[in-house]
């Protein structure tokens, strides 16, 4: 060896398969975290009074139906096999047949009276908590890009996911978890791109759970514990890295080094606080009921939806549950029936537990819950028995957060093809979700490759009228 000291960079290089448990020597002291000055997941002021503090997003990969689940359409059921009556958008994914009616029954449920289809029989009951948008439309008709926008406000380009601008915009309410965490994520259309931070500090990316081919309860955040290294080591380890650090931070400071460094401190700061959110065995047996964890059928998707809770409990600020496996889950271009009724059985009984526990511990006031896929379905038929792609016009449901329960806002032409009143596109979504949480969409910005990014790119409205 030479006679040379060990440079910081160096001491990255070669220790880096460690750091994934690793954090600098104050944090191991037990400071609960650094000064708001240096640390990028201080709590933040929002730029206004915020009707939300965090969000919790369940995302129903593959699209689920509009005409089958929220938005029922009488003239659907009267022209079954009929001619679409107007044009079909210029651009289809796959070409469709005549109008198909739904096959479940709708009703109108609590105080509000909302249409509810047969899917839903336990989601009904929670309907007066409900803000449902029949208007939502998109630009994207494949699942690659239209699942990118949902997430990051653009279908062609890699910019960061809406939660990694929140957590930018916001920051992290618990020193010891990250501000945005991802539950059995989709690794495909798109992948880690849709919880990615992109140019923002890597410090917002989103933490994911497993993925969706993993069973949510072998779902962890990989790499939490570093079972080579005592605790002891470790902070021998980063007492010196913290000395090399500050040196370093007289001279240019690197962002990318910088970044890695705040990953580091915080996974440190996860080993604990992670396993216990995890470990649902404190929960009582009636609670783990409620979230259907005591039938196969719902127990993956229940779990998810529990742990859901305890992060937003414990303070992150965006949590997305991906309701999907090894397929694209909603995705019934044949066989609708049975696909959509074996999608809802599996997350019917958990959403309606979540919306009740968190209202009865009094976090749902404050806590936005975001339901919908990438985009809906088409009136008319596809095979005979299934439905495609459709991004002109679906529903979406907010419940929560400052939003009006019991309301529906906008509408989709008579047999569910198109928006046609109130028309709300996905960045007039996003813009309305960032205003929740007391942020403007039109400020939220970061400079990257000489211009000012925004999660709404030159876009958006707030839909003011969803606002309780």
């Amino acid at each position: 060896m030479s006679g040379q000291p060990t440079t910081r960079r160096e001491l990255l290089q070669r220790t880096a398969v460690g750091f994934g448990s690793l954090a600098l020597a104050g944090m191991c002291a037990g400071e609960a975290r650094l000064p708001a000055a240096e640390d990028p997941l201080a709590p933040r002021q929002p730029l206004f009074p915020a009707r939300a503090r965090r969000v919790i997003f369940l995302f129903m990969s593959g699209g689920p139906s509009q005409v089958d689940t929220f938005d029922p359409k009488p003239l659907l059921t009267r022209d079954d096999g009929k001619p679409l009556p107007f044009a079909k958008p210029r651009v289809q994914f796959n070409s469709t047949g005549n109008l198909l009616k739904s096959p479940w029954e709708f009703k109108q449920y609590g105080e509000s009276g909302l249409w509810v289809s047969d899917l839903f029989p336990h989601l009904a009951k929670r309907v007066d908590d409900l803000c449902l948008i029949h208007s939502i439309h998109g630009t994207n008709p494949a699942h690659g890009g239209a699942v990118m926008k949902i997430h990051t406000g653009t279908d062609n380009f890699v910019r960061p996911s809406i939660g990694s601008w929140v957590t930018y915009g916001l920051g992290s309410e618990n020193a010891n978890l990250p501000g945005f965490v991802t539950i059995c994520p989709t690794l495909a259309f798109g992948g880690i791109n849709n919880w990615s931070s992109a140019f923002l500090p890597a410090v917002y990316q989103g933490t994911a759970l497993g993925n969706a081919s993993i069973p949510s309860e072998k779902a962890r955040v990989r790499y939490i514990s570093n079972a080579r290294l005592p605790r002891e080591i470790q902070r021998l380890q980063l007492e010196r890295l913290a000395r090399q650090n500050r040196e370093h931070q007289q001279g240019a400071a690197e962002a990318a080094l910088e970044a890695r460094i705040n990953s580091f401190e915080l996974a440190f700061r996860m080993q604990s606080a992670i396993p216990e959110i995890e470990d649902l065995s404190g929960e009582s047996q009636a609670t783990q009921t409620l979230y259907g964890m005591n039938d196969p059928v719902t127990a993956n998707f229940g779990r998810m939806c529990l742990m859901a809770r305890r992060f937003a409990e414990a303070g992150v600020r965006f949590i997305q549950v991906t309701h999907n496996d090894h397929l694209v889950q909603w995705d019934q271009h044949s066989d609708l029936k049975n696909g959509h009724e074996k999608n809802a059985r599996e997350v019917d009984l958990p959403i309606a537990g979540l919306l009740y526990d968190l209202k009865q511990r009094g976090l749902l006031e404050d806590t936005l819950i975001w339901w919908g896929g990438e985009f809906g379905r088409t009136p008319t038929a596809e095979t005979a028995n299934g439905r495609d792609h459709n991004q002109e016009g679906f529903t979406m449901w907010l419940a929560g957060g400052g939003v009006k329960g019991g309301f529906r806002y906008g509408s989709t032409d008579d047999y569910g093809y198109y928006a046609a009143e109130n028309k709300v596109h996905i960045h007039d979504l996003h813009a309305t979700m960032l205003a929740l949480l007391g942020l403007d969409h039109e400020r939220l910005t970061y400079r990257h490759a000489g211009r000012d990014f925004r999660l709404t790119d030159v876009e958006g409205h707030v839909v003011r009228e969803l606002f309780a």
